[in-house]
C-alpha cells in the first residue's frame, strides 16, 4: 500500500499520485491511534463515517471517485442531504466531524490544497437530560449484588467505582490492579486522549475492592486454570473483563435494584455528578474527578440540579436576599 507509510508533508508539491479514499483512510486511522490517542470507540465510528463517504462516491462511478482531491462541498452536502432523509441530527453532526478532521488531516499534509468540510454547518442537535437516579435509588443499584460469591464482590465493586467514583465504563475495564490503592483510599485511570487522573475512592467503595481482591483468585479458566494477571476486574473465565459485561451488570442489577431496566454504566457516572453538585462540590472539582477537558461539559449538570441552583440562587441573588 502506497498510503499509511507514505502519506507525507509536500506531497502536492511533488506531484503527487492519486491518493485513494481507501489509502487516506487507513493512514487517518493510524494517525488517530498513534498520534491523537483517540479512544478505539471514536477510531472505530470515524472509520465508518469516512468509510461511508469512500462508498457514496464509489456509487455515483464519476470521474476519478476514488481520489480525495474529487471530495468537494457540493459532494459532501449532496452525501449528507441523502442520509438527512434517515438519520438523526446527532448521527450527521457526528459525519461532518469525522470527515472535517479528516479533510484537515489531509491539508496539513499537503495531500489536499483546502478543506471543503470547513464550509459545512454542523446541525444543532438538542441534548435530552441524562438518565439520573435518586440517592436512594442509587443506593439500592450498588447494595443489589450478593457479595458472598466472587461474581457478586466483582459486581459490586463495579457499582461502587462507577457512582462512588463516576468512571466511564473504558476507564473501569482498564483498571489494573496497580492501579489502585486501598490504603490511601484512590486509584490512577486512564481516561480520554490518555491522559491519566487520580479518583478518589469512598469508604464503601474501599470495602467492596477489599472484599473483591479477596475473591479475585477464585475466578480463573474453567479448564486451564488461569487468569490474568494485571486486570483487576475480570469475566467468569479469568480474562480482562469487557464493555458489554458491565453494560449487563448494570442492566441487571438496575432492574433488580431500583426497577430500572433502562440504567447503564454512564447514567451512573450522571448520578454521582448531580449528586456531587447537590451535595455542594464546585464545578471545578467535579470536571477533575470526571476528567473532563473543559468545564463547559461539567457545566451540563448544573442544568439538572436545580436544589443545588436554587440554594446558591437563594444565597448570592440580591432580590432573594431581600426576600427573606
Amino acid at each position: 500500500m502506497t498510503g499509511a507509510g507514505k502519506l507525507l508533508p509536500g506531497a502536492l508539491e511533488r506531484n503527487a499520485l492519486c491518493v485513494t479514499l481507501d489509502e487516506s483512510l487507513a493512514a487517518f486511522l493510524q494517525h488517530l491511534e498513534a498520534e491523537r490517542h483517540a479512544s478505539p470507540r471514536t477510531i472505530s465510528e470515524y472509520g465508518y463515517d469516512i468509510a461511508g463517504l469512500a462508498e457514496f462516491m464509489k456509487e455515483r462511478g464519476s470521474t476519478g471517485a476514488d481520489d480525495v482531491r474529487q471530495v468537494d462541498v457540493h459532494l459532501l452536502r449532496t452525501w449528507l442531504g441523502l442520509l438527512a432523509r434517515t438519520h438523526a441530527a446527532s448521527s450527521i453532526a457526528r459525519k461532518v466531524a469525522a470527515v472535517r478532521t479528516w479533510m484537515r488531516w489531509l491539508r496539513r499534509r499537503g495531500l489536499i490544497r483546502t478543506c471543503p468540510a470547513d464550509e459545512l454547518a454542523t446541525p444543532k442537535v438538542r441534548r435530552g437530560l441524562p438518565t439520573l437516579l435518586s440517592v436512594d435509588a442509587a443506593k439500592e443499584v450498588v447494595e443489589a449484588p450478593p457479595s458472598d460469591t466472587p461474581v457478586g464482590a466483582r459486581d459490586r465493586a463495579i457499582l461502587e467505582l462507577l457512582y462512588g467514583s463516576a468512571l466511564r465504563v473504558s476507564e473501569l475495564c482498564g483498571l489494573r490492579l496497580d492501579a489502585v490503592d486501598l490504603a490511601g483510599a484512590s486509584a490512577r485511570v486512564l481516561g480520554k486522549g490518555r491522559k491519566e487522573r487520580l479518583v478518589p475512592l469512598g469508604s464503601k467503595c474501599v470495602q467492596a475492592l477489599s472484599r473483591w481482591l479477596e475473591q479475585r483468585p477464585l475466578v480463573v479458566h474453567p479448564k486451564r486454570r488461569t487468569q490474568d494477571p494485571h486486570t483487576l476486574f475480570l469475566t467468569v473465565r479469568g480474562a480482562p473483563i469487557y464493555t458489554r459485561a458491565v453494560w449487563e451488570v448494570v442492566h441487571r442489577y438496575g432492574a433488580s435494584g431500583a426497577g430500572r431496566a433502562d440504567l447503564h454504566p454512564h447514567a451512573l457516572r450522571h448520578t454521582c455528578a448531580t449528586h456531587m453538585l447537590d451535595g455542594g462540590a464546585d464545578l471545578r472539582a467535579i470536571q477533575e474527578m470526571l476528567g473532563h477537558a473543559t468545564l463547559s461539559t461539567t457545566q451540563r449538570y448544573a442544568h439538572v440540579s436545580m436544589g443545588h441552583l436554587m440554594r446558591v440562587y437563594d444565597a448570592a441573588h440580591p432580590l432573594a436576599r431581600a426576600k427573606r
